[in-house]
């Protein structure tokens, strides 16, 4: 058997290796990837490792500041017990900034799910059905024209203390803000994905498939959700970015979750009072933030790459 014939003879090669030769050429993509996936790690496998109670009081153990500090300041209130140092509670900011980010980035990725589901149900029914094309993007509109913090803030108001009473302060505030983020980051992810639809609808294969008689639930399934996957991940990194920034707003409003209840957000509202003197109470979490959304904004930005088959030369 010739060399020509084992190569036709062989099996295809998958096209999500395409994409992820695309993918690694992208170096802010990759670093993204990297920093989430250690971030990620950081916060859920960490606590194991480091099993200090974030909520702990130690008055002895108050305002000691990062090991780090000891080389800059000899005078400097510094313990290997507390590497990032502790707050004026004696609270360990490692520990904090561990179940901080667990809890948003807990938010981020419901949120961004729930605001997946809601703009694709509505962008491919609006684009498949042309009748119901006009009264779902004029509610997209309408929805897009609304201030989205204020609205937030108003529902924050309204719905707090209803929420709280019936799942109890953690989780009804878990509740509210995953569903006040997601109820009001969707539009975009509509309107990216009717447009797609509109636009494969009228491919052959699609006329193929109406011509025998195919039915439109199984034509959105089979043929015209799996050929807007692409813009639909990018909609994913771009809103989990955006759900973890407006969590962390909220927090550091004072209306997110309660104060025993830390996320990145309510670690720095509570570090804002003490930062000319404690710095690294606010540079942390400020960290963290802003990190996590970079490396999450150029996995975006390498996942838009690596799914266009332009780009990957095919």
């Amino acid at each position: 058997m010739t060399d020509d014939t084992l190569e036709m003879t062989a099996a295809p090669r998958n096209q999500w290796w395409d994409v992820w030769d695309q993918f690694k050429t992208h170096k802010g993509a990759v670093f993204g990837l990297c920093f989430l996936i250690f971030i990620t790690l950081f916060c859920t496998i960490g606590p194991v490792i480091w099993d200090v109670d974030p909520g702990k009081l130690n008055i002895r153990s108050k305002d000691i500041r990062p090991i780090y500090m000891a080389l800059f300041d000899s005078g400097a209130k510094v313990s290997w017990s507390n590497p990032m140092g502790s707050d004026n509670l004696g609270r360990d900011i490692m520990a904090n900034i561990m179940q901080g980010g667990r809890i948003s980035l807990a938010v981020g990725w419901t949120a961004m799910i729930l605001a997946l589901l809601i703009g694709t149900t509505i962008g491919v029914l609006a684009g498949y059905f042309k009748r119901l094309d006009g009264i779902l993007m004029r509610f997209t509109d309408l929805v897009l024209a609304l201030p989205l913090l204020p609205l937030l803030l108003v529902m924050m108001l309204l719905f707090r203390d209803p929420l709280r009473s019936a799942f109890g302060p953690e989780q009804g505030i878990f509740i509210l803000i995953v569903s006040g983020i997601g109820i009001t980051s969707w539009m975009q992810t509509a309107r990216i994905v009717r447009g797609d639809v509109m636009t494969i609808k009228e491919r052959e294969f699609v006329l193929a498939a109406r011509s025998i008689g195919t039915p439109a639930r199984r034509m959105i399934t089979r043929h015209l959700l799996p050929n807007v996957l692409s813009p639909i991940m990018v909609s994913a990194t771009l809103g989990l970015a955006t759900a973890i920034i407006t969590e962390s707003a909220l927090s550091f409003l004072g209306l997110g979750f309660p104060s025993d209840f830390p996320t990145w957000g309510k670690i720095l509202f509570d570090s804002v009072d003490r930062m000319t003197s404690f710095p690294e109470r606010v540079i942390w979490p400020g960290l963290a933030i802003s990190l996590t959304v970079l490396s999450v904004n150029y996995i975006g930005d390498g996942l838009r790459d690596a799914l266009d088959p332009r780009i990957r030369g095919l």
